[in-house]
């Protein structure tokens, strides 16, 4: 494992962390499929982004997992912005920096994720044919997420509160000099509604994963972009690459990894459900992730052959 830090040529000054996991036997004189994986939103590379990139790169490909812009170790004023649409845009610039490296195919780039993550990987792969193949783990849009609820019971019009209270929140920065937060993730035991959610607190605020990088919060102002914000836009005319997305069978998220399979345009395209995982237990409990790997490793090298 090599970790790096490149120029983000989004326009925004932004220097990118990132660690690149090779295959066994590299030999740097070759040239190999890569991978470019995303962390959920709150999250870093160091927790279940590292642990894919790892294991997958005990399967022959080169993996990169970085961290966003104005998260973890990358730089960005201010800190733990969530603009989906600059998440969006750091995928194609990890591709950019992926381009370059003369040990990389760069006809043979893939793009994945897990949570929000995988959403802004598929919307990155709507945009960037440079990507050809694209693997999901627990997907989040987190547009409908945001709007439509975990459970999506929640109509859109409905979420219009959520644009006023992201409003306010700008003035009130302004006024303060201090900037409203909001969570990505239950920040307290007892705020958890739900089991699975629990586990997101579990995961983000515990010894099972926490990381100091990873607060599990955003900036509430980013609320004006995350409620209109689709990741899946336009999927249904210019996602044409291959897809494998990955969904627990006990996920509440599950909805938003079938609605992404029924509106991409693509001809290959295969939902595998997990028995028995959730939402979060894809992250890091090893006989889920193992199994997800074993479909995903196999997907990626006979995309991107």
């Amino acid at each position: 494992m090599s970790k790096v830090t490149f120029k983000n040529l989004n326009g925004q000054g932004i220097e990118i962390s990132a660690e690149i996991n090779f295959p066994r036997n590299f030999d740097e004189s070759k040239q190999y499929p890569a991978i470019v994986v995303s962390h959920p939103g709150g999250g870093v590379k160091e927790q279940t982004a590292g642990l894919y990139a790892r294991k997958l790169s005990e399967h022959g490909l080169i993996t990169i997992a970085f961290d966003r812009s104005y998260q973890g170790e990358s730089t960005g004023e201010p800190r733990q912005l969530e603009n989906p649409y600059v998440s969006t845009e750091d995928v194609s610039a990890v591709v950019d920096y992926l381009t370059v490296l003369p040990y990389v195919d760069s006809d043979k780039i893939g793009a994945m994720g897990i949570c929000a993550g995988a959403g802004y990987s598929a919307n990155a792969a709507i945009n960037d044919r440079r990507i050809k193949a694209l693997g999901m783990v627990s997907a989040v849009n987190i547009g409908q997420m945001f709007r439509n609820g975990w459970d999506n019971t929640v109509a859109d019009a409905d979420a219009v509160g959520y644009l006023e209270f992201g409003s306010n929140a700008r003035t009130t920065d302004v006024s303060s000099g201090e900037y409203a937060i909001i969570p990505l993730a239950p920040m307290r035991e007892e705020d958890a509604p739900n089991a699975e959610l629990r586990e997101a607190w579990e995961y983000y605020h515990t010894p099972r994963c926490e990381h100091p990088n990873a607060p599990g919060f955003a900036l509430t102002r980013n609320l004006n972009q995350i409620i209109t914000y689709d990741a899946y836009h336009k999927a249904e005319a210019f996602l044409t690459q291959p897809i494998f997305a990955i969904a627990g069978s006990e996920a509440g998220s599950k909805w938003m990894s079938d609605d992404l399979i029924a509106r991409a345009a693509s001809k290959n395209k295969t939902l595998y459900v997990v028995d028995g995982a959730n939402h979060m237990s894809l992250y890091d409990v090893l006989p889920y992730v193992d199994e997800a790997v074993a479909q995903l490793a196999p997907f990626f090298k006979e995309t991107l052959k």
